[in-house]
């Protein structure tokens, strides 16, 4: 038994990204909640680096050299750079090539899999993560800036992303 059953929310998530993200131009991808805030191209692409980072650069896992962030452990996204926006075409591409390495995992993997440790170095300190608490911080990870993308769209008189309504 794979443990896809046990994360089957986070595919409504994926969804409704997948879903608005064609539907924004320019201007809706530049939408940010502050002059300091990230605008939602950023907070799109930080979520699809976010899982490269994690299930390929800390985990292990293959796939990072099908998306648009092939050295997963560079330390560089493209959050980081705000002066090159990125449009939905990019955007997307992140979003699901990312995505393909999230539901291969949760395909294979099974509950037996998810106490395993992997060792991360963070500035020198040595960190632990199991599969499971790297699963539970990407989902809480993606559902948390998914909901500010939501909530920016909403703002501005868009329609938001709640992942629990139909797609229309």
């Amino acid at each position: 038994m794979s443990v896809a059953l046990i994360f089957e929310g986070w595919q409504k998530t994926q969804a409704h990204l997948v879903h608005r993200l064609p539907q924004l131009g320019p201007r809706e991808l530049q939408l940010s909640a502050s002059p300091d805030g990230w605008p939602i191209w950023a907070i799109v692409s930080h979520i699809a680096g976010a899982r490269v980072y994690w299930l390929c650069g800390v985990l292990k896992e293959a796939g990072a050299d099908k998306t648009p962030f092939p050295d997963p452990l560079d330390g560089e996204g493209w959050e980081d750079h705000l002066d090159v926006p990125r449009g939905p075409d990019e955007l997307m591409f992140a979003i699901e090539s990312s995505w393909r390495i999230v539901e291969s995992c949760l395909e294979r993997w099974t509950p037996e899999m998810l106490g395993e440790t992997f060792t991360r170095d963070r500035a020198g300190q040595i960190q632990r993560h199991t599969r499971q608490s790297v699963l539970t911080r990407l989902v809480m990870h993606d559902a948390f800036h998914s909901g500010e993308v939501s909530l920016l769209l909403g703002t501005h008189g868009l329609a938001s992303m709640d992942p629990w309504e139909p797609i229309s």
